[in-house]
């Protein structure tokens, strides 16, 4: 069972996709609909480990960046 929700906020973004302040909530292994904005499987790729991290409680505290560096979206990872 997850310990902790986690929260991913958009802290600086040069994506169509997002914008600054965007959340993007997961409710145990699931992205909260309701609470959340898009999620690009892109930016999964490096997010996922902190994700996971975070829902068992051991979260480390770093600035998450998306692998497209054109896009340069940076996240910051929260847990809840």
């Amino acid at each position: 069972m997850d310990k902790y929700k986690v929260k991913l906020v958009v802290t600086e973004s040069n994506c169509d996709h997002y914008k600054v302040g965007d959340e993007v909530v997961f409710d145990g292994p699931i992205v909260n609909k309701e609470k959340s904005g898009e999620l690009c499987m892109t930016a999964l790729q490096a997010l996922y480990p902190y994700v996971f991290a975070g829902r068992q409680g051991s979260l480390w505290e770093s600035p998450v960046q998306c692998p497209d560096c054109a896009e340069r979206v940076i996240f910051k990872v929260v847990q809840q």
